[in-house]
């Protein structure tokens, strides 16, 4: 029994998960997958389940997810749970590649820093009036 130790980002959040032999139990921060809640959020961390079809009920695999908010922790979650599945099956590769490239490659794109005298924007700045 190998156990596939990956881990996905996105944003501020990190998610770990551990893949190992099993019947097809996944469960994100200790709860099942079907009780995630908001639905997109499950169905975006779904989606290399349902790509991956029968190869997926094979493995039980645990996601610790935490940072950041639920949309970027959902991604973080799915990018983890696509790498842990190509590192058991590598013909899950260009499936994965081919539907969306974000599956296996993580987007780094971080917020920008706030700026002073911005109003806690980046980048506003306060209005100016001449007339």
């Amino acid at each position: 029994m190998k156990v596939v130790n990956t881990v996905g980002t996105r944003k501020k959040s990190v998610a770990r998960a551990v893949l190992s032999d099993g019947n097809g139990m996944i469960r994100i921060n200790s709860k099942p997958i079907a009780s995630v809640m908001p639905e997109m959020a499950r169905m975006k961390m779904e989606e290399p389940l349902i790509i991956a079809g029968e190869a997926s009920k094979k493995y039980n695999i645990s996601v610790s997810v935490f940072g950041g908010g639920i949309v970027s922790q959902a991604d973080a979650a799915r990018l983890a749970i696509a790498k842990a599945l190509v590192a058991r099956n590598a013909k899950l590769r260009e499936d994965f590649l081919r539907y969306d490239r974000t599956l296996l490659i993580a987007d780094v794109r971080q917020r920008e820093a706030r700026k002073p005298n911005t109003h806690g924007n980046a980048r506003g700045k306060a209005q100016k009036s001449y007339r």
